[in-house]
């Protein structure tokens, strides 16, 4: 069986996305587990996963129809990579801390 890959950028986004909230990204400095740009790089990598897994959702969809599970994929990879960046831009020293 083939996973599209809408689904597997869903399913990673998820476990970077849980990665990094276990590893302290949402706290102080003094209490982050990763490095500051290891963090930034895991909510980048997420970002980008996430977006390019939502485009390709939505070309699939045009090209043989558009399924309930396709959209809950689609949107759950949408909401991913828009709290990626919010994440990424919070993270950024100077990001104004979002």
């Amino acid at each position: 069986m083939q996973w599209p890959f809408v689904w597997i950028a869903l399913g990673l986004g998820l476990l970077l996305a849980l990665v990094l909230l276990t590893t302290g990204a949402l706290a102080d400095d003094a209490e982050r587990a990763l490095p500051l740009l290891t963090q930034l790089m895991i909510a980048e990598f997420g970002f980008f996963l996430t977006a390019i897994g939502a485009g390709a959702g939505l070309r699939a969809s045009r090209a043989g129809g558009f399924t309930a599970a396709q959209a809950i994929a689609v949107a759950g990879c949408v909401l991913l990579a828009g709290g990626f960046l919010w994440l990424g831009v919070r993270l950024w020293p100077g990001g104004g801390g979002l």
